[in-house]
């Protein structure tokens, strides 16, 4: 008879696509978990993973995976909704983002005005939001590129231009535009595959036949700027990051591309029943008045 424990371990082993590695992750011998699954599949019928070379979920797996994730994120927020309904009305939010420097001031209008409310920052790769928010394992997700939406709902927060940031004595700095090709030789300091900074150039590059040519790649997206300003190199800046850089003296410069843009967005589960908590923090985050910096 399939139990919860064997349900969650099933989704890691499918996340993972690894034994070992999801044996490591659950803390458990990795023969006994190999004996888990296996018993699984007995009880379904049928077999959930491929096993010709390495260990991949097939198309049963997959369908199986789904119905699993949304049905322990419903007891999940089953459980959180009791525990609200018995703290009178305090709850826990769960906000993923790629990077929360964008969300710094809602987030503290948030919890300013909501004192009592716990608030769980996860930071959450942009391909991992869709699984997760229909899984239940957040409640909402901020992205900075494009998402898939199947089972989604989500509210456009900001369209705006991205810019090149340069040192203040670099011969690009008194431009009021420059070109894609005019970048080309240019030495660019910006974050890791997968963060849409990265895929952002990544894709103006590549749509000229060109290759970016980069310096450094940074996990500590705080510190790009202080990078560029320190003449090591020039990076993409989005229009807002501008506004409120004074840390890091640059000069921002308007890329002529209608490409060289990004869309910050809201994404919660259209099918999930929102806590109170997690609606009040999505007021908060849609009532936002990026431009200046306060609440509308």
């Amino acid at each position: 008879m399939m139990d919860l424990h064997t349900l969650r371990q099933f989704l890691v082993v499918a996340r993972l696509e690894h034994l070992s590695r999801a044996a490591d992750e659950l803390r458990v011998a990795q023969p006994s978990l190999s004996r888990t699954i296996a018993r699984l599949e007995s009880e379904l019928g049928a077999p959930l993973f491929e096993r010709s070379g390495r260990l991949r979920l097939n198309d049963t797996g997959k369908l199986f995976r789904g119905y699993v994730e949304r049905s322990l994120g419903e007891l999940d927020a089953g459980r959180r909704a009791v525990a609200e309904a018995t703290s009178e009305g305090a709850g826990t939010v769960r906000l993923g983002s790629e990077t929360f420097l964008t969300l710094t001031g809602p987030l503290a209008a948030f919890k300013g005005a909501h004192p009592a409310i716990e608030v769980e920052l996860l930071w959450t790769p942009a391909e991992d939001m869709a699984r997760r928010l229909r899984a239940q394992e957040v409640d909402l997700c901020v992205a900075s590129q494009p998402i898939p939406t199947e089972g989604l709902a989500a509210t456009r927060l900001l369209d705006e231009a991205v810019g090149v940031a340069t040192p203040l004595d670099h011969p690009l700095a008194g431009r009021t535009s420059v070109s894609i090709d005019e970048l080309a030789d240019q030495p660019f300091i910006t974050a890791r595959q997968g963060h849409w900074q990265r895929r952002l150039l990544d894709q103006l590059f590549a749509a000229r036949g060109l290759t970016p040519k980069i310096v450094c790649e940074s996990d500590e997206h705080s510190a790009i700027a202080d990078l560029i300003s320190a003449g090591l190199g020039i990076g993409l800046i989005p229009a807002i990051a501008r506004r409120a850089t004074t840390r890091a003296p640059l000069v921002w410069t308007a890329v002529d591309s209608p490409d060289c843009r990004r869309a910050l967005t809201l994404f919660w589960g259209a099918d999930s029943n929102l806590s109170t908590a997690a609606r009040l923090m999505r007021t908060t985050i849609t009532g936002w008045n990026w431009i200046t910096g306060e609440p509308q």
